[in-house]
């Protein structure tokens, strides 16, 4: 029977210390197999199935996240995702967000001159819910940090005054446990903490199909795409699948195995590796004398002042990143505490 550490070394064999997942995720050997085989079947001139392969890939998702398939659109990025949710607001609507939160996330709501933005510190989003605000936009983790946001009473306070929400799951799916019924909409992308190539993205939406409108449909958005390939589509999907993007389709020929993968090992043991590593880096930079920024039961770990490190690190083959001048240490299901250990060691030694 294969044990999680197991499963871990046959998919995985990072020839550094990869501690970059906030970044971009490795892949695993069964989704480079896949992908690799998808190409070379292609340019041989018998493509494999690579459209079942994104209905797999949402159907994976969905189950990731505890909702039906029918739910998930199927994409490329969250930028889209915010522009098609900024777009079915009316003039005039409040959108509360937090402060410093990730590009992708907040910037097509404040394209939009007639909406009104409201930035609040992460840890006073709940309480700044207010009558009259429409839509709460909020990621489940920050990417620059790591911190994260108290959803529960953020889904509290929205329902109390009648405002919609919309969370960034690209820092949390793959570690956290999450429910996207819990929220209006969701979306993710799929190179970080699900370990998929770039190019995937989903998002959740109600239902009811959450008053949106399909502003950048396109043949894949009909109900028989095959039949929608030219002039307007007669019938769009009666489901979520009316959001898609017109799919990378190699992309998510790895896709559906990377998430496969996920589904294996677990997301509440992924979570309990992830943070176990986390906590034992806290722990080494205490005694270093270092205090990271506090983002408790979160698995990257962000630290102040050691961002001019990152070069020196990367040149001794130990990857991280530098976000605002803090060191950000990403710890994911293929680290270990040799990964950790390494790490510290470096920053002991290192020049200041």
């Amino acid at each position: 029977m294969e044990t999680f550490e197991s499963l871990v070394r046959a998919e995985f064999t990072p020839k550094n210390t990869y501690l970059n997942t906030a970044s971009t995720g490795l892949l695993p050997a069964r989704a480079v197999a896949a992908m690799r085989t998808a190409v070379e079947s292609s340019a041989a001139g018998d493509p494999t199935d690579m459209f079942g392969d994104v209905e797999a890939s949402r159907t994976a998702y969905a189950r990731l996240v505890g909702v039906p398939r029918s739910r998930v659109a199927a994409g490329a990025s969250v930028a889209v995702y915010s522009g098609l949710i900024a777009a079915s607001l009316p003039e005039g609507a409040e959108v509360l967000t937090a402060e410093g939160d990730f590009s992708s996330l907040v910037n097509p709501f404040h394209v939009r001159a007639d909406l009104k933005v409201r930035s609040v510190p992460l840890a006073r989003i709940a309480e700044s819910v207010r009558p009259g605000t429409a839509l709460v936009a909020v990621s489940a983790a920050q990417s620059a940090d790591g911190r994260i946001a108290d959803l529960p009473a953020i889904r509290e306070a929205a329902r109390t005054h009648g405002a919609r929400t919309y969370v960034d799951a690209s820092q949390a799916a793959g570690w956290l446990a999450l429910d996207a019924n819990a929220y209006d909409y969701s979306a993710c992308v799929g190179f970080k903490w699900l370990v998929c190539p770039r190019g995937v993205a989903f998002l959740v939406v109600p239902e009811d199909l959450g008053g949106l409108t399909p502003l950048f449909a396109g043949w894949v958005a009909g109900e028989r795409p095959w039949d929608a390939c030219y002039g307007p589509i007669d019938e769009l999907a009666h489901s979520a699948r009316r959001f898609d993007e017109s799919p990378a389709l190699f992309s998510y020929a790895a896709a559906r195995h990377s998430l496969e993968l996920l589904a294996e090992l677990g997301v509440d043991a992924i979570r309990a590796h992830d943070l176990a590593l986390a906590d034992r880096f806290r722990t080494g930079l205490s005694a270093l004398g270092h205090t990271p920024v506090p983002s408790p039961g979160a698995p990257t770990v962000s630290v102040p002042g050691l961002g001019h490190r990152q070069g020196e690190l990367s040149a001794a083959g130990i990857e991280v990143s530098d976000r605002a001048g803090n060191l950000r240490a990403a710890f994911h299901l293929y680290n270990t505490d040799e990964d950790v250990d390494r790490l510290l060691d470096a920053l002991s030694v290192l020049p200041s």
